[in-house]
């Protein structure tokens, strides 16, 4: 069974850093996208950023840009969001999901995180920025 495990959200305050991490475990990832999206009270849900471990490409999103990084530790079957200079516009529920992406199933991460392309979704953990 493919389990997502989120960890590292809590409460910072704006200008603050936190880094997130996604374990996973129940199967091998190196043919995955893992990413990371948020939710907003009130909000749609976002993609943050992704990562395919088959081709190496990374996707943020506009506002994360140059703020947050996405990385992964094949030994640990982890990936990791590191985020700087937090902002309480990034206070969310944020959640870790993986999803096949070669063969049929691949897309061009650059263009952008694709939730209906994940196949396992983490329970999220929550980001509290406070001003």
């Amino acid at each position: 069974e493919v389990q997502l495990v989120e960890s590292g959200g809590g409460v910072v305050q704006a200008g603050g850093s936190l880094r997130l991490s996604c374990a996973a475990s129940g199967s091998t990832f190196d043919d995955h996208a893992i990413g990371w999206f948020r939710q907003a009270p009130g909000k749609e849900r976002e993609g943050v950023s992704c990562i395919s471990l088959s081709d190496g490409n990374t996707y943020y999103t506009t506002s994360v840009m140059d703020r947050f990084a996405i990385s992964s530790d094949d030994a640990k079957n982890t990936v990791y969001l590191q985020m700087n200079s937090l902002s309480p516009e990034d206070t969310a529920v944020y959640y870790c999901a993986a999803g096949l992406h070669t063969g049929g199933y691949y897309y061009p991460i650059t263009e952008g995180c694709v939730a209906g392309a994940m196949h396992y979704w983490g329970k999220g953990t929550l980001v509290n920025v406070s001003s």
